[in-house]
């Protein structure tokens, strides 16, 4: 069977009707079409945000600024957990990343290692933390962002607190200490547990005098000028020197910290100084900080 043949139109005649084009899409379709097309485009936690803001990877650290950073958020994590027990010492940074915006603002994200302040014989124990530093140019008191790993249960870690509580209690009179550790750098044991409290109070002092370019270290517990027991919490002074590395300068500061193994703890300050004395002596309690996430243990 032949196929059949369709009729040509007469010359003149009427043409059939040419397919109307598709109807364009509504707006608010095109629109929600596009914004699912660079939603696809954009990888998982892109840094495009940050970027429009102004902020641009530092492809060259500054000399030591993840390790201000790292100390700066130990400081901050001692502070927080108004622990003794908690106490850490920086091993190593493993690795971390700066950004820097026009402003001469600096974020640093890093991860480090860290071992217990105070080691017990034969232990050989590391934990990690990782990091948000966020320093305000020159502005001391970085905002922190610190997560750290457990060294001991918290039940335990409760446990060694209500100890050094209980012994702090206990003692009859004030003491009257001076130089510790010693001029041979010795700390008799006995006064470790006030070394560690002064250490402890001392956290909140570096931490909020820190600065990108500025950190500190307790060098010396010079004197415990009183010491009492308040209602149920430990309450003293003590003047501590300490260690500004870049400057190489020697800080006296007087603190008055008062400590209960439940309760935040409590700091007063003053520090000698060239700066202002706005910015040489701060009130802070631990419930009272500026608001960074923290997590313990």
């Amino acid at each position: 069977m032949q196929p059949r043949r369709q009729a040509l139109p007469a010359p003149g005649g009427p043409r059939p009707a040419a397919p109307r084009p598709a109807a364009p899409l509504p707006a608010l379709l095109l629109l929600l079409l596009l914004a699912l097309q660079g939603a696809a485009a954009a990888p998982a936690g892109s840094e495009a945000p940050r970027e429009a803001a102004g902020w641009q990877l530092d492809p060259e650290l500054p000399h030591g600024l993840l390790q201000k950073a790292a100390r700066a958020a130990l400081h901050f994590f001692h502070f927080r957990a108004g622990s003794p027990s908690a106490l850490r010492a920086l091993a190593a940074v493993q690795r971390g990343r700066a950004r820097i915006n026009s402003k001469k603002e600096c974020q640093v994200d890093l991860e480090f290692t860290t071992e217990r302040y105070n080691p017990k014989e034969g232990e050989e124990r590391l934990g990690k933390c990782s990091a948000q530093v966020f320093f305000k140019n020159e502005k001391p008191g970085p905002t922190i962002n610190v997560t750290c790993t457990r060294f001991m249960e918290k039940s335990q870690r409760q446990q060694e607190d209500y100890q050094l509580y209980k012994h702090m209690q206990q003692l009859k009179t004030p003491l009257e200490v001076s130089s510790i550790p010693d001029s041979h750098g010795h700390i008799d044991p006995s006064l470790v547990p006030i070394w560690d409290l002064a250490f402890l109070g001392s956290s909140y002092v570096m931490w909020e005098k820190t600065t990108q370019f500025l950190h500190y270290y307790m060098a010396q517990l010079s004197s415990v000028q009183q010491w009492k027991t308040d209602e149920d919490a430990i309450d003293f002074d003590y003047t501590v020197l300490l260690h500004e590395f870049s400057t190489q300068e020697i800080i006296p500061c007087r603190i008055h910290l008062v400590w209960h193994p439940s309760k935040p703890l409590k700091v007063k300050y003053h520090c000698q100084g060239p700066q202002p004395p706005e910015e040489a002596s701060g009130t802070e309690e631990g419930s009272a900080v500026a608001p960074t996430g923290f997590s313990n243990y």
